[in-house]
């Protein structure tokens, strides 16, 4: 499965799309991911962006607490 997220500028239009992709990231937590590049009235910028799954809050990925 495979996400896009478009970049807008102030007037709506399309400037750029990122393909995120699923991910499993190093703390352990799934998502997406993706970056590319796009150019902006002449400067070019690389861009990223990504979505991290939210644990519930009873959910302490495995590490108890202390105290």
């Amino acid at each position: 499965m495979f996400l896009t997220a478009t970049l807008r500028d102030d007037n709506g239009q399309s400037v750029g799309i990122i393909i995120l992709r699923e991910k499993v990231f190093k703390s352990g937590k799934t998502g997406f991911h993706g970056q590319g590049k796009l150019a902006l009235d002449g400067q070019r910028y690389q861009a990223q962006a990504q979505l991290v799954a939210i644990a519930a809050k009873s959910d302490t990925g495995g590490v108890e607490a202390e105290g």
